[in-house]
């Protein structure tokens, strides 16, 4: 976008970069807009405090962990810094890597369409590890490939992959923890995601600063093949109550 921006208007490539980050602000300012003219729902008659993890304490650490681990590696290839190692490695310019995350980005997002019907014939857990440990794979096989060819295709594949396991995360948590504790179950998974992925993007800056092969993306892909196989090795029996009813269309569980 941005040599688009610099070859259509008199700007020349350092203005057209601070214009996009102008655009992002105000995209920013009218989702606010927006958010604002809904109309606000019917308050309870009494604020009450949501009740903290009891019963359900234990299996809400265990996936807390989980996904931190599973956020850690995530943190190693943040697309900036696969921009940037796309750009040392094959000398990818902005704006081949503004299309092949243009790409990347829309394969994850209707990826996340088919995870209901997955998640339906194999489970929740089967949809979440099925799905996202082939692409962790790939990820990892990037920097081995021999040309760039190879080396996008792999990243596209992988992105029609890896975010199946998103909703399938999210009715997961809510499914296997009581419905008073979901509040806290959902705070108590995301916060430490938060904070696992922020670690990740500097230990991934200076491996780039050291050796262009791409190790942030084998070591990110690692963590992640490695959540995976200890999420389905700690939870493949832990089975959301719709689940342990047999149902006709499901296969495996």
């Amino acid at each position: 976008m941005p040599q688009l921006v610099a070859a259509a208007t008199p700007l020349d490539m350092k203005a057209a970069l601070q214009a996009m980050f102008w655009l992002y602000g105000a995209i920013g300012l009218v989702t606010v807009f927006i958010y604002r003219r809904i109309p606000p729902g019917s308050a309870p008659a009494k604020e009450t405090r949501p009740p903290p993890l009891t019963r359900s304490r234990r299996t809400v650490f265990m996936l807390a962990a989980l996904f931190s681990l599973d956020s850690l590696g995530a943190g190693f290839v943040v697309q900036s810094l696969v921009a940037l190692w796309l750009f040392q490695r094959f000398g990818f310019q902005p704006a081949a890597v503004g299309t092949i995350f243009f790409w990347v980005t829309l394969l994850g997002a209707f990826s996340q369409l088919v995870a209901g019907p997955i998640a339906r014939r194999i489970g929740l857990v089967k949809t979440m590890v099925f799905t996202h440990l082939p692409g962790n794979l790939l990820l990892i096989a990037v920097p081995f490939m021999p040309n760039a060819g190879l080396a996008v295709a792999l990243l596209m594949v992988r992105a029609a992959l890896n975010q199946i396991d998103v909703p399938a995360r999210n009715s997961y948590v809510m499914a296997v923890v009581h419905q008073e504790e979901r509040p806290a179950a959902m705070s108590f998974t995301t916060v430490p995601r938060g904070l696992a992925a922020a670690v990740g993007p500097m230990v991934a800056g200076y491996l780039l600063s050291v050796s262009g092969f791409g190790w942030p993306l084998v070591v990110g892909g690692g963590l992640m093949s490695l959540y995976d196989l200890l999420l389905l090795k700690m939870f493949h029996a832990v089975r959301p109550p719709e689940e342990k009813t047999d149902h006709p269309d499901r296969t495996g569980c």
